[in-house]
């Protein structure tokens, strides 16, 4: 029981903090500043909370953006030409989720982080230094698309008791390209 009270307190800490790298201040001078001025049937707590799952996930997309354009720039070996093409059509379409995702969060009242110390402090995927071989940017790629299937499906309780949906249309849309971009990605790893 005594763990689960932790957890709470846990989760309860990485939201506020999520708000506060959002925006640079405070969960209560959030509120404030998008206070009452939207009155779209989704109360302003609820709203924060949600567009602070979204901004994890902004985070989430843009830093596998990154990775993916870094893979397509130094993928070498005997696949070169297939991965190549493959990785510049997952960062290309990853770059226009950014966008979405990121006026989701502003259609909600909130900005949107922005800047690479605010998502690499709200992304649960981490960098790769260096240049690995071919196969495993594939395999790296695949934790990737994962873990942003991952972090849209931890929305979805808030985004479901809000109803919102505007936002649950959009992590459905994520989820399913995130799903079968993994899909596709995994099967070059089958032998």
């Amino acid at each position: 029981m005594g763990k689960d009270k932790d957890k709470d307190k846990d989760k309860d800490k990485d939201k506020d903090k999520a708000s506060k790298i959002n925006t640079g201040i405070d969960v209560q001078d959030r509120q404030e500043i998008a206070g009452s001025k939207i009155n779209t049937g989704i109360n302003a707590q609820d709203r924060q909370e949600i567009a602070n799952g979204l901004s994890r996930l902004l985070a989430d997309t843009y830093t596998l953006y990154l990775k993916t354009h870094n893979f397509h720039w130094n993928v070498t070996g005997p696949m070169f030409q297939t991965l190549h093409l493959m990785f510049e059509q997952q960062y290309t379409e990853l770059a226009l989720a950014v966008d979405l995702i990121a006026e989701r969060i502003r259609a909600l009242g909130y900005p949107a982080p922005a800047t690479y110390s605010e998502f690499s402090q709200l992304s649960s995927i981490q960098e790769t230094l260096g240049v690995p071989k071919a196969k495993e940017m594939i395999q790296l790629l695949v934790e990737g698309q994962e873990a942003v299937v991952r972090t849209a499906r931890s929305v979805f309780p808030t985004v479901d008791a809000a109803n919102d949906e505007p936002t649950a249309d959009l992590l459905t849309q994520r989820m399913h390209i995130h799903e079968k971009t993994a899909w596709m990605l995994r099967s070059l790893l089958e032998e």
